[in-house]
């Protein structure tokens, strides 16, 4: 190797780390080295496959070539399989006359495979946390991973190693906190509602997809999506005779029954977390009106957070196509209907236009939902 190809590989080594080294969510992360990788090492496509501990699989949620479907590979099976389990290198020159290369996913793929490199993806105490996979060597047609190309995944490993693990410690950390969001949710919801869970799962779920629409990043909708389940979180509060009361509301109960916004965002006040400042807004808020009158604050328009107004549309809708023991349940028809009516009154004009372009969608869970429910009660 010369000093050029030496400061080349140092300065592509410290552009990769530095990317990488900012990026806490694992399935960016692993997309981000997918394609860093494969630039670097000149190969047509790459995989980053991550050992499972609890079914003593590889799997990857970034294979470049096989979209929306995560792979699996039993320990010991395949060539990044055999890598994982022996912590060796394996630098195949012609794949399909190598008895350890399987061709099936080629053969579903369509893609030919000449040549593979897999290593071993060790962590800072040896352990082995995964495996580098790339495939055909981009040079010309007939070139094939070298001794260089090994050395240089061997480093981008390390490097990566490093990142993975923090992004796997943040995941099963963010992962508890949303479980804890939701019991916490369901504690306040259970007391009123025959179906809990699918009620903040229809919530969560319009939210995420109005959010989306609007254009939001995707990781401030899922964050929208994970919150709104603790939207109610302050009925914890409201005492049984007036949360399940099976008539209308006297003006003196509902004016305590509107109490549960401000007690949620009592709970939530002065969060550290994310998610939780953003269950704070949407708690203390989903009730407000565009108009200015709706509870606690009587704010307007844009005063109103955007997780709240968008929210509050979720939250309509759904109470509409739920039945409650003062009503039946609406059609997701007239609820749609009743939605587009409050424009400008109960709803923010652009969260109720995302609202609508996504309808359709929404409509369809609603049906697969209905018909779900239908084949349960049999």
């Amino acid at each position: 190797m010369t000093n050029t190809d030496a400061e080349r590989r140092l300065q592509l080594l410290i552009k990769f780390a530095g990317m990488i080294s900012n990026e806490p969510r694992l399935d960016t992360l692993l997309e981000l080295i997918a394609d860093q990788v494969r630039e670097i090492v000149a190969a047509d496509r790459c995989t980053v496959f991550l050992i499972d501990l609890q079914t003593n699989e590889l799997w990857s949620k970034i294979a470049q070539g096989i979209e929306h479907q995560e792979i699996r590979v039993p320990m010991g099976k395949g060539i990044s399989g055999l890598t994982a389990v022996t912590g060796e290198t394996i630098n195949i020159k012609d794949a399909y006359s190598d008895n350890r290369f399987t061709i099936d996913i080629d053969k579903v793929t369509g893609y030919k495979t000449r040549n593979v490199l897999a290593v071993p993806l060790k962590n800072n105490k040896g352990e082995i946390l995964g495996v580098f996979e790339v495939l055909n060597k981009k040079e010309s047609e007939g070139a094939e991973f070298t001794e260089d190309d090994i050395g240089l995944l061997q480093l981008l490993g390390t490097v990566a190693s490093n990142a993975l693990e923090n992004a796997k410690l943040y995941e099963n950390i963010r992962r508890t906190q949303l479980e804890t969001i939701y019991r916490l949710a369901i504690t306040a919801e259970y007391r009123d509602q025959q179906d809990t869970a699918r009620h903040l799962q229809n919530i969560s779920s319009i939210s995420y997809l109005i959010a989306v629409a609007m254009g939001l990043p995707t990781e401030d909708a899922e964050d929208i999506r994970q919150a709104s389940a603790l939207h109610d979180i302050g009925k914890v509060g409201l005492c049984d005779a007036i949360l399940l009361k099976p008539g209308k509301l006297t003006p003196e109960e509902y004016e305590e029954m509107k109490k549960h916004t401000v007690y949620g965002a009592k709970i939530l006040a002065n969060a550290e977390s994310r998610l939780l400042r953003i269950a704070y807004r949407l708690t203390s808020s989903h009730h407000e009106k565009f108009d200015g009158s709706g509870y606690p604050n009587k704010l307007k328009g844009k005063e109103i957070p955007l997780e709240a107004r968008i929210v509050s549309v979720a939250d309509v809708f759904d109470a509409l196509c739920m039945p409650r023991v003062y009503k039946p349940a609406w059609g997701p028809d007239r609820a749609y209907d009743y939605i587009l009516a409050e424009i400008g009154k109960s709803f923010d004009p652009e969260v109720v236009e995302a609202f609508k372009s996504t309808f359709p969608e929404i409509k369809r869970f609603y049906e697969n939902q209905r018909k779900q429910m239908q084949q349960e009660q049999k």
